[in-house]
């Protein structure tokens, strides 16, 4: 929880005193570095690595939140709100706030997610006052002008309209539709053809107002900056924020459960195949687990699947598997493309291979060479300020230690093959959530679009 301001009489007296630090060390892809548990002296926490390697610094941010707080006739304004407040802001309209921003070559970006609202922001070190003035003015006055509403807006249109064509975005679609019916999961992030046109301003002014606040807003930063400084530079930011947020609950949901299956009609080339099921949340105990074993079944070019559907059938160019956790809910999902005459024959082997695993759990060997990938993989996801960053928050977003990059690798040894199986078998002993989107079998060969069959 961040603290409220404290007076000013208070900050006068020392800021160095006021910078609370607690150090954990990080991997040996960054040796020497420290990550710092860094709060500032109005109580805006941040986890913090000081690396002077490079004049950069890096920060990413994030507020609670997200789509799932747009209104639900009108999915879509937490998407737009992320693309306009850069269009103008303070006493800077569009063309000037770019024109600063590129001068200066800082890179700002906002984006949401289902349970997020985040931020980016990375700079020379020359030009942090600047950049991080920047941000604050994005933050606490944008604009909203009409000329920048529409032009944005008509640009959302256009993303969603190429959508309607698009059977990856409709095979997403439907599956979140599918899992989630009428909770906030199952609506698209970026709105409807129909939500997006009636979104008004008022409606974006509202999410800011209720959603950037600084109880739920939490930091990380990489770079060449001394934690006194970066105190100073997190309260000017984001200390005028309002206290608290106005937040929508969200309920707990849990994926509608397997077998269910979808069939969307269009008449495309390749037939894509989207499938998944009930997943596991970050914080339960068997997360390690999933996380090992779902790398066997769908996690590189070394899967099952992969094996059995790419080299051994040649059925598609590539399928994966992955697990996706939110605040409220947990997924398994996949994804491949076929010819659509040889789709029936692409979800039989994805099935098949999900039952072998579901029922006999994995070899040894598979356990040992996933442990082996999943642990050395971390060495590349730390190996830039700006992956570095973006991991720290992911930690910090899923509750996790400042010093769980040394304990992960433990946490994945920890992992026994009854782990393994239990976790398979959890994971897929109930079947899967299919949809499949592209032209019918029978279909394939002329160019007409397919008539859709009932769904199962």
């Amino acid at each position: 929880m961040i603290c409220p301001f404290l007076p000013v009489r208070r900050i006068a007296l020392s800021v160095i005193t006021a910078v609370t630090l607690s150090l954990a060390s990080i991997s040996p892809s960054q040796a020497g570095a420290k990550i710092q548990h860094l709060t500032s002296p109005g109580g805006i926490e941040a986890w913090f690595v000081q690396d002077a390697t490079v004049p950069l610094i890096v920060m990413e941010y994030s507020f609670a939140g997200g789509a799932s707080q747009d209104p639900k006739d009108k999915p879509g304004v937490a998407n737009l709100v992320g693309a306009l407040l850069d269009e103008g802001s303070g006493d800077l309209d569009s063309k000037s706030f770019h024109e600063r921003l590129d001068r200066r070559a800082i890179k700002l970006s906002f984006s949401a997610s289902g349970d997020r609202f985040r931020g980016s922001l990375r700079m020379l070190r020359d030009n942090k006052d600047e950049a991080f003035d920047l941000l604050r003015m994005a933050l606490t006055s944008p604009h909203f002008d009409t000329a920048d509403v529409e032009r944005i807006r008509s640009r959302v249109i256009s993303g969603l309209q190429r959508d309607t064509t698009n059977p990856v975005a409709l095979a997403s679609r439907k599956f979140r539709e599918i899992a989630f019916g009428d909770h906030p999961y199952g609506r698209p992030t970026s709105g409807t053809l129909e939500s997006v046109p009636n979104i008004t301003v008022a409606d974006m002014k509202d999410y800011v107002g209720r959603v950037l606040a600084k109880d739920t807003l939490k930091v990380a930063v990489v770079g060449d900056v001394d934690p006194v400084t970066l105190g100073q530079l997190l309260d000017k930011t984001f200390g005028s924020l309002p206290a608290k947020a106005n937040l929508t609950p969200v309920a707990e949901v849990e994926p509608v459960a397997p077998p269910q299956s979808a069939f969307v009609p269009i008449d495309v080339p390749q037939t894509v195949i989207t499938f998944g099921g009930p997943g596991v949340k970050r914080g339960d105990p068997n997360f390690m687990s999933a996380r090992v074993v779902n790398h066997i079944l769908g996690g590189g070019s070394s899967s099952r699947l992969f094996r059995e559907v790419r080299e051994k059938r040649g059925l598609a160019y590539s399928v994966f598997d992955e697990l996706m956790w939110m605040e409220h809910s947990a997924v398994f999902i996949g994804n491949t493309g076929t010819r659509a005459d040889r789709a029936g024959d692409t979800i039989d082997a994805v099935e098949r291979e999900v039952r072998r695993i579901a029922e006999e759990g994995p070899t040894q060997k598979e356990l040992d060479e996933a442990k082996s990938y999943l642990k050395g993989s971390q060495m590349l996801a730390l190996d830039s300020s700006s992956k570095l960053a973006q991991r720290l928050l992911h930690y910090r977003l899923d509750k996790l230690p400042i010093d769980y990059i040394e304990k992960r690798n433990a946490s994945i040894d920890a992992v026994t093959m009854d782990d393994a199986k239990q976790a398979a078998k959890r994971l897929w002993g109930q079947g899967l959530l299919t949809v499949v989107v592209g032209r019918a079998p029978q279909a394939a060969a002329q160019p007409a679009a397919a008539t859709a069959p009932k769904s199962d």
